[in-house]
C-alpha cells in the first residue's frame, strides 16, 4: 500500500476463538428453536447488495460464479439462491459457521457449496479457483481487528481477493469500520473503484456520514 492508514484498535471480534464460540451457541439455538442466528451489523445490507447485483444485467448473469468471504450462517447466499442465483460458494475459517450454514441450506433444500477456508492461507485460497463476483460484508473488518499484526493480515487478505477474482469480475465490499477513502487507499495498488453503493447516512454537527460503506472494486487494467 502506497499510503499509511491508521490501524483499528484490536478486538476479540478479530479472533477465530470468538467466532467459533459464537457459532457453537447459534448451532444449538438453530437445533432447538430454528433460529438461524444474528446478522453482524446492517441487516439490510445483503438485500441492498442483491438488488444492486440484479440491476447489473449487462455484466452479471444468474449462473455466474459467486463467492461469499466469511459467509457465517450463509444467509446472504440463501437469499441469492432464493432469487435464482445458482453458482454459489461460501467460505469461512470457522468450522462451526460452515456447519450452521450447511444445516440451514440443507433444511431449505438449497444447493450451495460451503467450505472451511482460511483466507490468509495461500494454498487454501488457490484451491478455490476464480469467481466472477467476490463478496465480503464484515470479514475485512474482522481481519482488521485481529490483535496480532493486522496490517500484515490485511495485505495478505487483499492478495487473496486478487487471486480469487476473475479479470472481468467485481469485488463487492461492505465495511462498518472503514470509510470509502480509507478502503480505496488500502486497495489502490491492485484495484480501482468501480462504484459506490448508496448506504444509510446520518447527520451530526452539520456533517453527513454513513453508517456503513459499500464499494465495488475491479482489478486494475494490465498496462
Amino acid at each position: 500500500m502506497t499510503d499509511q492508514i491508521e490501524e483499528l484498535e484490536s478486538s476479540e471480534l478479530g479472533t477465530k476463538d470468538y467466532w467459533e464460540s459464537s457459532y457453537e451457541t447459534e448451532i444449538q439455538n438453530y437445533r432447538d428453536h430454528g433460529d438461524v442466528g444474528e446478522v453482524w451489523f446492517d441487516e439490510d445490507s445483503q438485500l441492498r447488495i442483491i438488488r444492486w447485483i440484479e440491476r447489473q444485467e449487462d455484466r452479471l448473469q444468474q449462473d455466474d460464479s459467486f463467492i461469499d468471504l466469511g459467509c457465517g450462517n450463509g444467509m446472504m447466499l440463501i437469499e441469492m439462491a432464493r432469487e435464482g442465483y445458482s453458482n454459489l460458494t461460501g467460505v469461512d475459517y470457522s468450522p462451526k459457521a460452515i456447519e450452521l450454514a450447511q444445516s440451514i441450506s440443507t433444511d431449505q433444500e438449497l444447493e450451495i457449496t460451503y467450505k472451511v477456508v482460511d483466507l490468509l492461507s495461500e494454498p487454501e485460497v488457490a484451491s478455490l479457483g476464480k469467481f466472477k463476483v467476490v463478496h465480503d460484508k464484515g470479514t475485512y473488518d474482522a481481519v482488521s481487528l485481529h490483535p496480532d499484526d493486522s496490517k500484515r493480515m490485511r495485505t495478505t487478505y487483499i492478495k487473496s481477493v486478487l487471486q480469487l477474482l476473475q479479470d472481468d469480475g467485481l469485488f463487492i465490499l461492505t465495511s462498518c469500520n472503514w470509510t470509502q477513502p480509507e478502503l480505496v487507499k488500502s486497495f489502490v495498488e491492485v484495484f480501482d473503484l468501480h462504484v459506490v453503493i448508496p448506504t444509510p447516512s446520518f447527520k451530526f454537527g452539520g456533517a453527513v456520514g454513513n453508517v456503513v460503506t459499500s464499494v465495488v472494486f475491479v482489478k486494475k487494467a494490465v498496462k
